[in-house]
C-alpha cells in the first residue's frame, strides 16, 4: 500500500457560544463538557486523519484552529486567522437562528483572506430542540456549494463526518492527484 502524508490548515468560524470549542474536544478526544468557557484569541489542535484508498493511504494532520467568536474581533485579526487555511467549518446554532445568518459575515471574511476553499457547515446543538430546518440550513449556505448538516457536540451526532468530509474536500481540491 502507498502511504501519503498531508498537512492541513482548518479553520472554525461561527459566533460566540455555537459549540466550536466543544465539537474539537469532541472530535480529538471524544469528550464533551458543557461548561462554557470563551475561546480567547485562537487555540490550535492537531488530529490526524487517515482516508483509506483503493491502493492508497493518505495520512492528514489536521490542524485545527479554534478561532475566537466574538465579531468585533473578525476584521482586526482574519489575515492572520485565515492566512493559509485549506478548508473551513462555518458553525451556527441550531437553537439560536441569528447564528445562521451571521455565517455569511464569517465568510466574507475567510473568502476576503484565503478565497474559495472548501467548507462544511454545521447546525450544532441538534440535541437540544432546533429551531431552523434542514431545508432552511440548506438555503442559508446553498451559494457556498459546501455540505450542510445538524451535529450535536454532545452527542456526537455528525461531529466525525464532518471533520472527515472537509477533509476529503480538501484533498479533492488541493491534492487531486493523491486519489
Amino acid at each position: 500500500m502507498i502511504e501519503q502524508r498531508l498537512k492541513v490548515k482548518v479553520c472554525l468560524v461561527g459566533d460566540s457560544a455555537v459549540g466550536k470549542t466543544s465539537l474539537i474536544k469532541k472530535f480529538v478526544l471524544d469528550l464533551f463538557d458543557d461548561s462554557y468557557i470563551t475561546t480567547i484569541g485562537t487555540k490550535i489542535t492537531k488530529k490526524t486523519i487517515i482516508f483509506d484508498l483503493d491502493d492508497k493511504e493518505i495520512i492528514m494532520d489536521m490542524m485545527i484552529w479554534d478561532i475566537i467568536g466574538q465579531a468585533s474581533y473578525r476584521s482586526l485579526l482574519q489575515d492572520a486567522y485565515f492566512y493559509g487555511a485549506h478548508g473551513v467549518l462555518a458553525i451556527s446554532d441550531s437553537t439560536r437562528p441569528e447564528t445562521a445568518k451571521n455565517i455569511h459575515d464569517w465568510m466574507a471574511s475567510t473568502q476576503q483572506v484565503v478565497g474559495d476553499v472548501p467548507v462544511i457547515f454545521l447546525a450544532n446543538k441538534c440535541d437540544l430542540k432546533p429551531k431552523i430546518t434542514q431545508e432552511q440550513l440548506n438555503s442559508n449556505v446553498s451559494q457556498y456549494g459546501g455540505k450542510a448538516m445538524f451535529s450535536s457536540a454532545k452527542t456526537g451526532e455528525n461531529v466525525v463526518e464532518a471533520f472527515h468530509a472537509l477533509g476529503d474536500a480538501i484533498i479533492d481540491k488541493y491534492f487531486p492527484e493523491m486519489k
